[in-house]
């Protein structure tokens, strides 16, 4: 038996060294920038290059996420279905005790589906439509020399359900995204990298990705979908 807890806690010592040596190789400080015009000119260029006025003027889009989240969205009235399992929530964004919560078919009045619904909404939209949220209210925008370009530092300072997030957006020489880092609360190593190339023009001409490819595998948004 001492010989077994002998084993097993040198597996667990390898286990750690193994943990701290991919931590130190992996995790990047999160990298300083300048405020500023400038780092609203290039945040505008992102726009333009993804036909903002397009996807301003969408009024549903369809996406979900990892095939267990759907989403059926009208921006235009601040409402969006959302279901997985059993559940299916018609959440109002704007005004949450408007929502209504079903579950196998039946109305309930149940906060903590109607919270997760708002958590779910919150993160997956994000993976759909972050390019377009970088001059909402309460957002930094920073100008950052990345590898010899100019990239540009997004930190959420207040709102949704993780504030004090930062995203450094990697773009091609017409603005267009072509990947992110990430410094964020979920994530333990900072820098971690997701692509954004997967790109496609709705039918309503909005520019929206499909999936994203990350160290640890590819997060699907299904089939995404933009109309009016």
């Amino acid at each position: 038996m001492k010989k077994l807890f002998r084993i097993l806690g040198g597996l667990l010592l390898i286990g750690a060294v193994v943990l701290a040596v991919f931590y130190y190789k992996n995790n990047e400080s999160i990298p300083t920038g300048k405020k500023g015009p400038e780092a609203d000119e290039l945040a505008t260029k992102m726009l333009k290059a993804l036909n903002y006025e397009a996807y301003k003027n969408t009024r549903f889009i369809e996406w979900s996420f990892r095939g267990k989240r759907f989403y059926k969205w009208d921006k235009q009235e601040n409402i969006v279905e959302v279901s997985w399992d059993e559940n299916k929530v018609t959440l109002h964004t704007k005004e949450p005790g408007k929502s209504v919560v079903l579950i196998n078919g039946k109305e309930i009045d149940d906060k903590e589906t109607l919270q997760k619904s708002i958590d779910y909404f919150n993160n997956d939209s994000f993976w759909l439509v972050a390019p377009y949220k970088v001059f909402d209210d309460g957002i930094e925008r920073k100008l950052v020399n990345y590898e010899g370009k100019d990239a540009l530092l997004v930190t959420y300072t207040t709102g949704g359900s993780t504030p004090g997030d930062s995203y450094l957006w990697i773009l091609d020489e017409n603005g267009k995204p072509t990947s992110y880092k990430m410094w964020v609360s979920i994530i333990p190593t900072g820098g971690t990298e997701a692509s954004w190339n997967d790109w496609i023009t709705t039918e309503s001409g909005a520019i929206l990705p499909t999936k994203h490819e990350m160290a640890v595998g590819i997060l699907d948004l299904g089939d995404v979908k933009g109309y009016n």
